[in-house]
């Protein structure tokens, strides 16, 4: 029965594109681009056995141009949140394939009722990592770093082999993860790091269309369906806007040095466990005046392939977020690679954010932050230096 239905509904689905009168866009080789407004570029290979081919966009706010562009020809299209454009690929002049453009789905949960406000002890360690305990495939307990700078659920390759029970498929299969007391969807990834202490990582995905309150005072993560009322009330909190860079979570912000400030789009990320990294391409840009940045040290990393990377940790005068100002932050400076490929964007890291408790509002897209007893903390490398 369950094959029978899966067959009907994809020829209903090719039925659907035959219906229509749809673009057709001309390609003589097997892969393409795919443009998004914001900047974001990606390969793309042409699947003549789907139907239809699918491509799914950033999360959307407001509508945007993706442009899709073969060998030989291009099509430019305008989506909107929540919206799916279709049009076939004419491989060779013979072979058609049924491709879509597709936002994802408006998720919010505002109006379910009752009311969720799942409360979740939150721990958090010597390295800035915050970490819940979960239960994943109803079976196995693990302490999972909350990383807002990733997507769905991630294990280490040890943890994968040595400490879960379940013996999980890996990428396409869908699992439970339970975090307090509500279940979550979701597909599972291998990485060989995570957080320090952590058996692996949850992204902020999961909570698309809620609100995520991070509240350090009390040790506790809260999902709300809905925003605490006191959050608007309350004149101490500072909002930043949130921008969705392919799977990213970015808000706006700005480094001040010597009278120069430049204002960027920053990865928020929880899971990285310094206080900033700075795309050395974008202080170019900006003519933000590295040389006037006293340097605290300098180290040598090593990439994945053993190439050397020299990283730069120098005095920030004044990190600004929202209506308030960090000032004297050691931030880390990478000449060799940028902190994310392709893209010229800084990190802003969970030793600057742990010193805010922190709403995410996935329905509204924004982040809310107010000052907690960790805002005035020594960083580590001003420990390590004896300020």
């Amino acid at each position: 029965m369950k094959q029978i239905l899966i067959t009907a509904l994809t020829c209903l689905s090719i039925t659907t594109f035959a219906q229509k009168k749809l673009p057709i866009v001309r390609a003589n080789a097997k892969t393409a681009k795919i443009y998004e407004e914001d900047g974001l570029t990606k390969g793309w290979n042409i699947n003549l056995k789907a139907k239809p081919d699918i491509f799914t966009t950033s999360k959307l706010i407001k509508a945007k141009t993706v442009k899709f562009k073969t060998d030989i020809d291009s099509i430019t299209l305008k989506i909107k949140p929540g919206e799916k454009k279709d049009f076939i690929v004419l491989l060779n002049g013979k072979d058609s394939c049924y491709t879509q453009i597709a936002s994802p789905d408006i998720k919010n949960f505002s109006k379910i009722k009752p009311e969720i406000h799942d409360s979740i002890p939150l721990f958090i360690n010597s390295e800035s990592t915050i970490y819940v305990k979960s239960i994943f495939n109803q079976i196995d307990t693990l302490n999972l770093n909350f990383d807002s700078g990733t997507t769905e659920l991630v294990f280490t390759s040890e943890v994968l082999k040595s400490k879960v029970k379940s013996k999980p498929q890996l990428y396409n299969t869908t699992y439970n993860l339970k975090l307090g007391s509500i279940d979550y969807k979701t597909k599972l990834y291998p990485a060989e790091l995570t957080g320090a202490g952590t058996d692996g990582r949850f992204g902020w995905d999961l909570f698309d269309g809620k609100i995520v309150e991070l509240n350090y005072d009390q040790n506790l993560m809260v999902v709300h369906s809905v925003m605490p009322k006191n959050v608007a009330k309350d004149k101490s909190f500072t909002k930043l806007n949130i921008k969705y860079f392919a799977e990213l979570l970015l808000v706006e912000s700005t480094i001040e040095q010597s009278g120069t400030k430049n204002t960027d789009w920053f990865l928020f990320d929880t899971g990285y466990h310094r206080t900033a990294m700075l795309d050395n391409d974008l202080l170019k840009t900006g003519k933000f005046p590295m040389d006037k940045m006293e340097v605290i040290k300098k180290v040598m990393m090593h990439g994945a392939t053993g190439n050397e990377i020299p990283v730069i940790t120098s005095n920030l005068q004044v990190l600004k977020l929202g209506k308030y100002n960090l000032k004297n932050v050691p931030v880390q400076l990478i000449t060799g690679n940028k902190p994310l490929r392709g893209a010229n964007i800084h990190i802003l890291g969970n030793e600057v954010l742990k010193r805010f408790n922190t709403f995410l509002d996935f329905q509204n897209n924004a982040v809310y932050l107010k000052p907690n007893h960790f805002y005035n903390d020594a960083y580590v490398e001003q420990k390590k230096n004896g300020a």
